[in-house]
């Protein structure tokens, strides 16, 4: 009985150091796994950690960690770089982002931080004028959409004057609200608002404005005539003077940039009546016939002559002594020098027979006389000549 419990217990025993070299086997072996470790230092994302791995590339230290790697994304250094003992290993996920300029699309895969990074990663140059939206300074998202448009030059005629500015306006009227500019009812645009923008174009504002404007215009007065028995015929008395009208006249008037380009008439109304002139016009008919005693009986002399018709130059149409010689084509008339032979006075001239002295003339001087024709024909048949007169009275 004692020896069976003896050898019992020697099982017992046996069993439990055979344990404990088994759990201090394992012991071991973890204990060398563990130490056999490289330590690596990741920034994933952005987020820094200190790792223990036995993975050999750092690929498979990605892996193991469950790193989705695209072909975009930034690995530091590359992944099929060997893993040591205190390696820095750095990725950045890359973001897809739409680039539009100028309605032109593209897509790229970005590991940048900023839109302006991402611009120089690009080799996008931009000036002040040019217009960004989202601004260079936000943070790159994941299917961000970046727009660029770039200014063009444009001269701005507002109302006549001229500007000269940079615009990235799509459309006619996004640029004069871009400006400022702001329109009247009756303003017009050329081109239209809905017009597309182009380098170098002229964006012409015109100014229209319509204004009353009254006007006061003289009426003239009619010349009437009466015909008057008691005048000598062709002569004329002014009766009454005549006196001009006034009417008011209302327009209105269309303006453009300050300038009149149209003017319709409203209304008109007389202000003050015209009053006609009045002439009496002479229908005595002049005597110039005597007698023959009269004409051998008169004074006698000399004289140069020359001839002229109502037309001539400087003429008026009217003797000195009120004779219309327009009126009275076929009088005889001539001019004199009235030192000489007063006016009034009754003549028998050789070749032209009885007439009147009624004119006078600045080339008249002294012994000679100017004989009226009614055509200039037979005033030049008669030229210059030197002939005897009679007076008669």
């Amino acid at each position: 009985m004692k020896n069976l419990f003896s050898k019992s217990l020697r099982r017992k025993k046996l069993a439990v150091f055979f344990a404990s070299f088994l759990v201090f086997a394992a012991t071991l072996g973890i204990l060398f796994y563990e130490g056999s470790k490289k330590t690596v230092a990741l920034t994933l994302n952005g987020k820094e950690e200190v790792i223990k791995t036995h993975a050999d590339t750092i690929k498979e230290l990605l892996d193991e960690l469950k790193v989705p790697i695209r072909s975009q994304d930034l690995v530091f250094p590359p992944t099929s770089s060997t893993v040591k003992n205190e390696l820095t290993i750095v990725w950045k996920p890359a973001k897809q982002v739409q680039i539009v300029k100028d309605n032109e699309k593209k897509t790229v895969w970005t590991t940048t931080k900023t839109v302006a990074e991402l611009l120089k990663e690009q080799n996008y140059v931009l000036n002040s004028n040019d217009q960004i939206s989202p601004g260079t300074h936000e943070v790159i998202k994941s299917k961000m959409i970046i727009a660029i448009r770039n200014a063009v030059p444009l001269t701005l005629m507002d109302g006549g004057h001229q500007k000269h500015v940079w615009s990235t306006s799509a459309t006619v009227a996004d640029f004069l609200k871009q400006q400022g500019i702001k329109l009247s009812k009756l303003d017009r645009v050329e081109p239209s608002l809905t017009a597309q923008v182009k380098e170098n174009a002229v964006i012409n504002v015109i100014r229209v404005e319509k204004v009353t404007d009254v006007v006061e215009e003289p009426v003239q007065f009619a010349v009437v005539t009466k015909k008057d028995v008691k005048l000598p015929q062709g002569k004329e008395k002014v009766i009454a003077q005549g006196k001009k009208g006034l009417k008011s006249r209302r327009f209105e008037v269309v303006l453009e940039n300050g300038k009149e380009v149209s003017r319709k008439l409203l209304s008109e109304k007389m202000v003050q009546k015209k009053q006609d002139r009045i002439v009496a016009l002479g229908t005595k008919k002049l005597t110039m016939q005597v007698s023959r005693g009269e004409v051998s009986g008169g004074k006698e002399m000399y004289v140069t002559t020359t001839a002229y018709t109502a037309d001539c130059n400087g003429c008026s149409g009217h003797t000195a002594t009120g004779i219309n010689l327009h009126a009275n084509p076929d009088a005889k008339v001539i001019a004199v020098d009235p030192r000489v032979i007063p006016l009034g006075t009754k003549v028998y001239v050789e070749g032209y027979g009885y007439a009147i002295a009624a004119d006078t003339g600045s080339a008249i001087k002294g012994y000679k006389i100017d004989v009226f024709f009614p055509s200039e024909y037979q005033a030049f048949r008669w030229g210059n000549r030197k002939i005897k007169i009679k007076i008669l009275n």
